[in-house]
């Protein structure tokens, strides 16, 4: 529990806050903190900035688990389990879909034009999914696993892909401004025409993206 302490600290919360309050923290704290609201130059923000955002990862990883294994045991204790306020089913208003709320695999399925805006994709596998022009706005896809799927003119701003498998992922004209894309496979994706600055200034987080093969939004190739 002193650990669980430690994650709630980092994400200045109080003990208990619930899963929508830990999201909204989140999000405070990673615009707060994110090294391009940092002079490039200024080397020690900018360790100080990505130390931060890393810890401020974790924890709201963390505490996403504990919650979810939480509620599954409440659930297992109940004859007929209630779902929790802050459980979030992910569905496309646009088709008659329906996917169960936490399921993991949703390769192949079809959420274009869907309202993904703050859901929780992290560790789902949305292979070859179906996800152009949808709003995946301030989504968090930590760990998804996106190969092959089309997100061509998705909205993804300040979706949190860290860790995510997107090779060979179709992102034609997609809106990238703020998104995070740390540690992620773009081996063989296509960016054409995406979104990915301000004016000459990257807003998209890059640090030890894959980007082999990668067509960059100039239209060249990543060597």
């Amino acid at each position: 529990m002193k650990e669980l302490e430690r994650y709630y600290q980092i994400l200045e919360l109080q003990s208990g806050a619930n899963l929508e309050e830990i999201n909204e923290a989140y999000r405070d704290l990673v615009f707060v903190w994110h090294p391009d609201r940092i002079p490039y130059d200024n080397l020690r923000l900018q360790k100080k900035a990505q130390q931060k955002l890393q810890d401020i990862n974790e924890a709201r990883e963390k505490l996403r688990l504990y919650k979810l294994e939480h509620e599954q045991y409440y659930c297992s204790q109940q004859r007929e389990c209630k779902p929790f306020s802050s459980r979030e089913k992910i569905y496309s208003p646009s088709t008659s879909y329906k996917a169960e709320p936490y399921k993991k695999d949703l390769s192949g399925k079809n959420f274009s034009r869907a309202n993904l805006c703050n859901k929780d994709l992290s560790g789902r596998n949305l292979s070859y999914a179906d996800l152009s022009r949808a709003d995946l706005s301030d989504a968090f896809m930590h760990k998804a696993v996106l190969r092959g799927a089309n997100l061509s003119e998705a909205n993804l701003l300040r979706a949190n892909l860290l860790l995510a498998d997107l090779r060979e992922v179709n992102l034609r004209s997609a809106n990238l401004i703020g998104a995070d894309l740390s540690g992620a496979d773009l081996s063989g994706a296509n960016l054409s025409g995406a979104r990915i600055r301000s004016g000459s200034r990257l807003m998209v987080k890059l640090i030890g993206t894959k980007l082999s093969g990668t067509i960059m939004p100039d239209g060249r190739v990543y060597a």
